[in-house]
């Protein structure tokens, strides 16, 4: 969202290809609507209206015309809410609509379509409307209503839940899961979508078969017949979190030695793998019903697998630069509960954050009716040994070495590594090391031994 002192930048700049600053004399609900679609039709961008007080401007009434504005637009243009701009304190300086990039209609008002032309809108030509049309092509599947569904196959607590995280003032939550794309009109009757059974229905895989995620943990670093496996269904939200869940309970932690405390470490940066998940579930094509969205974790990698290619104008080539969203419906709702920004989508987080930690850049690659993410983990030596500063850290060394090599250890085969220290001396080894967190104790008596923790 903008700043206050942003909003005063750009209103300064005045209006240019991504921005139309509208003044509120003129901020009628079709000179909006012409605005929105203009911007949506090119690269995206921001609408500001300002506030001039002293035409006694009314903040609510203007965002309630814009609201009105992006329902007239065909299809429905799923944006970020409406918001008011002020300092802290002071009255609101302006409204803001936030129009992304990369969405995959093109939009209409009354029949006709719009563009920027510099800092203005204007009706498209007929010939950049064919090659318009053609690179973004016409995806109606995300508000199609399945045969048979009904309102009430909405899972009420959960659309709830999702109202109460966003600003009040925007009408009853029928109309705000008619602006998200969640229902749509049928005479008198709301229906939902495939993207609002998806997000919010009691019974998601019902309507969508494949709507899944398949999560399993090879040991190794390759297939193997050894392997643990979950099939996560439910909506999209309840997916991500619950694929979050295997993925903490079953990455491997790396183990090192600082000032011989143990100190855990995670092969990935924090927030990587979920970003991947979050992108193949708000990205991958639902039309492809015979297949789910795969996540592999191994030794080495996790590979996540999503059903269908690249959308619209989207390459390999262009992936990082470019913006182009196959289901806008439930990447906006997905932005909204707080799992992606809208207008990043995640690829050139995850680049940065594996190339701040030194690893290796995500490795993107097409497959014959799919997209794959690998994500290869930091190379590590497990619970590499810090140098020995005394007598004591020596047979420390001498402990964890045999550790590494056989997998356990008794207090007789540490007594043959170290046969001239007082048995006395070496149990408090294993007393320290054990209190260090670096081995775990089992067993009791004539039975114990140890093992890396």
């Amino acid at each position: 969202m903008l700043t206050s002192a942003a909003l005063k930048k750009l209103i300064a700049a005045g209006s240019k290809e991504d921005v139309e600053i509208l003044p509120a004399r003129a901020a009628t609900a079709e000179r909006m609507a012409r605005a929105l679609a203009a911007l949506a039709n090119t690269r995206g961008g921001a609408l500001i209206v300002p506030f001039d007080f002293k035409e006694t401007s009314d903040p609510s009434a203007v965002r309630d015309r814009a609201l009105q504005a992006l329902l007239t637009i065909e299809p429905r243009l799923i944006v970020p809410l409406p918001y008011l701009v002020g300092e802290e304190g002071g009255p609101p300086e302006a409204l803001v609509v936030e129009v992304p990039g990369g969405l995959p209609h093109v939009y209409a008002v009354d029949g006709r379509y719009f563009g920027r032309e510099g800092g203005r809108s204007a009706v498209i030509g007929a010939r950049a409307l064919r090659e318009l049309m053609l690179l973004r092509g016409e995806n109606t599947w995300e508000s199609a209503v399945p045969s048979g569904a009904s309102y009430d196959d909405l899972d009420p607590a959960k659309v709830e839940a999702y109202a109460q995280r966003l600003p009040t003032g925007y009408g009853t939550i029928e109309e705000l899961l008619l602006r998200r794309g969640c229902v749509v009109k049928r005479g008198r009757t709301l229906k939902p979508t495939h993207a609002g059974l998806l997000l919010f229905g009691r019974q998601p895989q019902r309507w969508v078969r494949g709507a899944e995620l398949i999560c399993a943990r090879f040991s190794g670093t390759a297939m193997d017949d050894t392997f643990i496996r979950q099939t996560i269904d439910g909506t999209l939200p309840e997916q991500i979190q619950r694929a979050e869940a295997f993925l903490n309970d079953h990455l491997p932690r790396y183990a090192s030695l600082s000032g011989w405390q143990r100190q855990d470490a995670l092969p990935y940066p924090p927030g990587v793998l979920r970003e991947a998940i979050v992108n193949a579930v708000a990205h991958r094509d639902y039309r492809l019903t015979g297949s789910q969205i795969h996540v592999l974790l191994f030794a080495d990698r996790t590979e996540v697998h999503s059903p269908g290619r690249l959308p619209g104008h989207m390459t390999l080539d262009n992936l990082v630069r470019e913006r182009y969203s196959r289901n806008e419906a439930i990447v906006q709702v997905l932005a909204d509960m707080g799992f992606i920004e809208r207008l990043g989508y995640g690829i050139d987080r995850m680049i940065s954050a594996m190339e701040a930690a030194g690893q290796r850049p995500p490795v993107f690659a097409e497959r014959e009716a799919g997209f794959t993410v690998t994500l290869y983990a930091r190379a590590v030596d497990p619970l590499g040994l810090p140098k020995a500063q005394s007598a004591q850290q020596e047979r420390w060394q001498k402990m964890l070495a045999y550790l590494k090599a056989h997998g356990r250890i008794t207090n007789r085969e540490y007594q043959d590594l170290c046969p001239e220290v007082n048995p006395e001396t070496l149990r408090r080894d294993f007393a320290d090391l054990t209190a260090r967190g670096v081995i775990l104790r089992i067993g009791d008596k004539r039975g114990t031994y140890y093992i890396l923790k």
